[in-house]
């Protein structure tokens, strides 16, 4: 699968704006075929950054992804509310979903 992780810091006047103005994107992008997950959340060290983990099948879904009309929309967007460029790790892993961690385990209290 191709997994990829962006850190999107944005103004700090947008934070509040940002997931409402993502949103028709994030839903747009689970819907498409090749799409396995889609989420975002914020770093707790500094509020004005939100991480997207994102993962598609293959090259093809991935390329159909950068290429789809609420792709394009969505960069103009978000190019209006971030305050420095994304950072990005994009790689392709063996896998389709995520694996459990075999370190940490639920206890019994």
């Amino acid at each position: 699968m191709i997994f990829i992780a962006v850190k999107f810091t944005v103004r700090s006047a947008e934070r509040d704006n940002w997931l409402p103005a993502v949103e028709e994107f994030t839903l747009a992008t689970r819907q498409e075929p090749g799409n396995l997950f889609f989420d975002w959340s914020y770093s707790v060290e500094n509020p004005d950054q939100f991480v997207l983990l994102e993962a598609f099948a293959s090259q093809e879904a991935g390329v159909a992804h950068v290429n789809s009309e609420h792709f394009k929309a969505a960069i103009d967007t978000m190019s209006e509310l971030v305050s420095e460029i994304p950072e990005i790790i994009n790689v392709e892993v063996p896998g389709d979903d995520w694996s459990r961690m075999a370190e940490v385990t639920p206890r019994n209290r």
